[in-house]
């Protein structure tokens, strides 16, 4: 029956910290975007972006990460024999890459605050997709263990980073379009204005 609770509270740890570490980089999209804005309006959104990102880190996505690592640590010592499965070690390589992007979101966050960090919101969309990719490889090992077919694996993978940088880059041209186009009905509406004033 422990088994059966670890694993359900495991699931509910992993939803949690995906949730929280997919929001926490997209904070950071805006975050730096905000940067460019001009004042008061880059003073007003860094202020309510750091305390939007503070909050999620520690009260959600570190809480998701901590009851991920202990249930799974739960799991575990329910099958001390599943220690010896070459899938799970090759898990752990990819859980472990999981914790350090964990961990350096938390840094980057640290950053933004002391305004150290370079990195615009196009990087940061670009991050934002890295624990998408170890999401997958994770979901695919436990589930498959050690029937993983490597070559479908390597190809699902490949082909999943070409179609999120092609949509990064899809959605950057859209954008820039979209705020040029912005940018000229404002200043023609300025320029309507200055001729109705005058």
């Amino acid at each position: 029956m422990a088994y059966y609770w670890f694993k359900a509270f495991h699931l509910i740890g992993i939803v949690v910290w995906f949730a929280g570490l997919f929001y926490l980089v997209r904070l950071f999209v805006y975050h730096a975007e905000a940067l460019q804005k001009p004042e008061p309006a880059q003073s007003i959104l860094k202020q309510q972006y750091e305390l939007m990102e503070k909050r999620l880190y520690n009260i959600i996505t570190t809480p998701g990460m901590i009851v991920t690592v202990a249930m799974a640590i739960g799991l575990i010592s329910t099958e001390p024999d599943i220690l010896k499965s070459g899938w799970l070690h090759i898990k752990f390589v990819f859980v472990g890459l999981l914790l350090a992007y964990h961990f350096w979101c938390g840094r980057i966050m640290k950053q933004l605050e002391k305004g150290e960090n370079t990195w615009n919101g196009q990087k940061f969309r670009a991050l934002n997709e890295a624990p998408t990719l170890l999401l997958l490889v994770i979901v695919l090992l436990a589930v498959f263990k050690n029937n993983l077919p490597l070559d479908m694996t390597t190809w699902l993978v490949a082909g999943f980073v070409i179609l999120m940088a092609v949509s990064i880059q899809s959605y950057a041209k859209i954008r820039r379009k979209n705020e040029a186009k912005l940018d000229a009905e404002l200043e023609a509406k300025l320029k309507e204005e200055n001729l109705v004033q005058s």
